[in-house]
């Protein structure tokens, strides 16, 4: 009985029927095709806990991928062209990471705050405009990332991801940050590249853990005091128009800090 099935770089645009056939399957690796849809029998493979659907031209995922119920390790389905998810989506209460970066993503379902299991979640290189509050549900991820996106806000829920080490923000449409960003206690990596920041919030100065800070081509003229309280490893200041930088940034280098201005 198989338990892996690897089908890549073909120009199938759909899969054959004997693949739902496979109900032994706990890996599905059909990524670098040419598919455009996937069938509702899907639901048959109770066992996958590895499925890669990336790298092809799917439109639409089918609404049976939330019937999975074996799937716990690794849903990548990057490089299509998503407009949405399912709800059904958050019915994977159990995978671990999830890719839907690079697709053409206009809006998230509120039920992917049900993914409860999620650790690592890549969403860049799509078209959101706003995130789902529910996200805050997600309290065991690890690493965020939203980059690349059309995002005015993020929901205060944000800060309920309280275990959160790495969070990817660049190139949005950013103008602040809820101050609930403060209370990611764990967080070590925040990238806040190309946005339309002026200023960053106080509650930053909570992050006692933030070891690279990347700020670089917002709208930010004044840095705060308290970035010289930081542990940073790697601050980046540039093309920001700040007239005079503050001599503390200077103290912050002769600790080991890198700075980039």
């Amino acid at each position: 009985m198989r338990r892996d099935l690897t089908i890549r770089h073909t120009t199938l645009t759909a899969l054959p029927d004997s693949v739902w056939q496979e109900t032994s399957l706990e890996i599905l690796n059909v990524s670098n095709n040419k598919l455009t849809s996937l069938s509702d029998a899907i639901r048959n493979l109770q066992q996958v806990r590895i499925l890669d659907v990336g790298h092809n031209a799917l439109r639409e995922l089918p609404s049976t991928i939330g019937e999975l119920a074996g799937l716990t390790d690794y849903l990548y389905v990057s490089d299509n062209a998503l407009t949405e998810l399912p709800a059904s989506i958050g019915k994977l209460s159990r995978v671990r990471y999830f890719n839907a970066g690079d697709n053409q993503l206009g809006r998230l379902p509120a039920s992917i705050g049900d993914m409860v299991g999620l650790v690592e979640l890549r969403l860049s290189g799509n078209k959101l405009a706003s995130i789902p509050p529910t996200i805050g549900r997600l309290t065991k991820l690890r690493e965020l990332y939203i980059a690349r996106n059309d995002l005015f806000e993020i929901p205060d829920t944000i800060g309920e991801l309280t275990g959160l080490r790495r969070l990817s923000l660049e190139s949005n449409r950013l103008a602040q940050l809820p101050p609930a960003i403060g209370k990611l206690r764990e967080l070590s990596e925040l990238t806040l590249r190309g946005n339309k920041l002026n200023t960053l919030p106080d509650g930053l100065a909570e992050l006692k853990q933030l070891a690279w800070l990347d700020v670089r081509a917002n709208g930010i003229a004044v840095l705060p005091s308290w970035l010289a309280d930081l542990p940073l490893q790697k601050l980046d200041l540039r093309w920001n128009p700040v007239a005079s930088y503050p001599s503390w940034l200077d103290e912050l280098e002769a600790k080991g800090c890198v700075v980039f201005r």
